[in-house]
């Protein structure tokens, strides 16, 4: 896999998979679909690094290549342990390359499943999903962030990050053109971008930001809020009881 490999030209057949194809172009492929994508990882990182316990896990709700991850390894190290979650086994695989220093040193674990049916046994303080909920089929959704709750500590949270909907269909409308434009100004033409919305319906499949917001909430968080939003993405921090994160911040 070449982490540089350009996006462009890329032409999905049949309904979206993330196979080996899609691996090789990824990070390429986030650069020119995700608006403002370097401010939303800098904000997850931030938030995050706010609410990390000593002596927890960190986990990776469908880590794709690790890039949400590793900045945090990189920053608590040996004073946490990180479980990253990902179906796609091309993904996995690349996020193991990836990562593998790290893996090597006992500090990480990639594990190949479905959120469906495993979750990692562990607790943690900060859980990410970060554009991995759209993609779990809705009725599996609340059940997800559930069992996500359950094996989060005290003070924990998590951070979860989507493609929304608009409120109707006026202001999603805006919002899809806009983001059409984007992903052209990017470099996508208009053919390729059609082609991806086509091969994602029924993949990915967004709900509004208020069924998200109801779905955390519903799920047992206590305090909810967005963090980051542009166009039709949201970010939103989700944590369990009161922070317990003033003793890490100052001494990290």
């Amino acid at each position: 896999m070449n982490p540089g490999a350009s996006s462009l030209g890329h032409m999905p057949a049949g309904a979206w998979r993330f196979d080996e194809s899609v691996t090789a172009v990824f990070d390429d492929m986030l650069a020119r679909s995700i608006p403002q994508l370097d401010a939303m990882r800098n904000s997850v990182f931030q938030v995050a690094t706010r609410l990390v316990q000593p002596n927890t896990h960190v986990v990776d709700l469908g880590c794709a290549l690790g890039a949400a991850m590793a900045p945090l390894i990189d920053r608590f190290a040996g004073h946490n342990r990180y479980v990253g979650i990902e179906v796609s086994e091309p993904m996995a695989d690349a996020c193991r390359r990836r990562l593998k220093s790290s893996i090597d040193a006992g500090l990480v674990e990639i594990r190949n499943v479905d959120l469906r049916t495993s979750y990692p046994d562990v607790q943690a303080s900060v859980t990410l999903a970060v554009l991995t909920l759209m993609f779990v089929p809705v009725d599996d959704r609340l059940r997800t962030l559930t069992t996500a709750y359950r094996h989060t500590t005290p003070g924990g949270a998590l951070i979860l990050v989507e493609k929304i909907l608009g409120n109707d269909s006026t202001t999603d409308g805006l919002l899809v053109d806009l983001y059409h434009d984007h992903k052209e100004s990017m470099g996508y033409t208009r053919e390729e971008i059609d082609r991806k919305h086509m091969a994602l319906r029924d993949v990915l499949v967004p709900r509004s930001a208020t069924a998200n917001e109801q779905m955390l909430r519903r799920s047992g968080f206590t305090h909810v809020d967005c963090f980051w939003r542009c166009l039709n993405f949201c970010g939103w921090v989700a944590v369990k009881g009161e922070p317990q994160g003033g003793q890490r911040r100052r001494s990290a």
